[in-house]
């Protein structure tokens, strides 16, 4: 078996060329958490050029815009009165470029200026390096500083969103705090967002569950672990109605189907490591979860047992099934779905 390779956090190498003013020639920015992503662009960019000379020593190159030529015009340009030019190719797929123009891409990034840096960002598209070009990819594997904008731990995002709402003369309980994270999907453009939006609606100081819930719009994903945590606790009527408002919201059924399936698994697996005294450490391992939502699935599966969660599996897959082929509307039979899960769960 493989051995998973192990990655290397690059964002601390980037935190430290921008503090000394020595940014790399090179660098590649992809991951989740696009908020950061902007956020580091905005430094390096600030490091590198002004606003005077802006027009002639910043050049952004898009899809609709890259070629070979406007990207080695761009790298090879001197600067105009200043030091520094500043190169941001945004959501260029390079492993999907013809041989010919890989190869000259690879001699374009070996040989960048020391004047000049080269950022290559990846936010709509995925980054995802295809290592059987071996030249190709050993001249980026060379040259470039690959920095992931992972989403950040319970803990670092805890501080940062207090932080923000003490920006706005708010308190946030760290414990409110893992609940936005959690229903917000845990990324900082999502809570950015949210907590202007909060900010806005109360007048206290102190921020309140009420006030969260009262703006805050939660993902699906926190939709539906609701939805199954009522369903553990007996409430088929308000599990539901959960249903009913994701629908009005127009989510696409099977995307809901998806999502219950997700979080049913995620609970079945938690109810087989309780069983065989795992924890919640383990848990979160599997699937690369932070503490609050494994918590929260650990707590889940005790109400469950392990006959109720190979029978849940077996409703989605009917329920899949029945979506795709048959003439009956696929809202109710998620509804069926949740009236069933109801069913089973109250029989153990």
């Amino acid at each position: 078996m493989a051995k998973k390779e192990e990655k290397i956090d690059m964002l601390p190498v980037l935190k430290e060329a921008l503090k000394q003013k020595t940014p790399h020639r090179l660098y590649i920015f992809h991951g989740e958490e696009t908020f950061l992503m902007h956020h580091y662009l905005d430094k390096l960019k600030k490091l590198l050029v002004d606003e005077l000379t802006e027009s002639f020593n910043f050049n952004k190159l898009t899809k609709e815009n890259f070629d070979l030529r406007s990207l080695a015009d761009s790298v090879e340009s001197l600067p105009m009165m200043a030091e520094h030019t500043f190169v941001w190719v945004d959501d260029v797929d390079i492993f999907k470029l013809p041989e010919d123009e890989r190869s000259k891409l690879a001699e374009v990034i070996s040989d960048i200026p020391d004047y000049c840096t080269v950022v290559f960002s990846y936010e709509t598209e995925t980054w995802k390096p295809d290592k059987r070009l071996t030249k190709f990819w050993g001249a980026i594997d060379k040259n470039a500083v690959i920095v992931e904008f992972a989403k950040r731990d319970i803990r670092e995002l805890t501080a940062w969103v207090q932080r923000h709402f003490a920006a706005n003369k708010k308190n946030i309980d760290p414990r409110l705090c893992a609940y936005l994270i959690d229903i917000t999907g845990g990324t900082m453009t999502a809570l950015s967002g949210e907590i202007s939006k909060i900010c806005a609606f109360s007048a206290a100081e102190n921020i309140t569950k009420s006030d969260i819930d009262a703006v805050t719009e939660p993902v699906l994903d926190a939709v539906v672990f609701t939805m199954t945590e009522m369903l553990g606790e007996g409430k088929y009527g308000p599990a539901l109605v959960k249903l009913q408002e994701l629908l009005k919201l127009q989510q696409e059924p099977l995307a809901i189907l998806g999502a219950i399936g997700a979080h049913f698994r995620k609970i079945s697996t938690a109810r087989t490591l309780l069983d065989n005294g795992r924890n919640v450490n383990d848990l979160m391992q599997l699937y690369s979860i932070r503490d609050y939502g494994a918590r929260k699935i650990m707590e889940a599966a005790r109400r469950f047992s392990a006959a109720f969660c190979a029978k849940s599996a077996e409703l989605v897959m009917e329920t899949d099934r029945a979506i795709k082929t048959s003439l009956d509307s696929p809202e109710r039979l998620l509804e069926l779905l949740i009236l069933r899960l109801a069913q089973e769960a109250r029989n153990g």
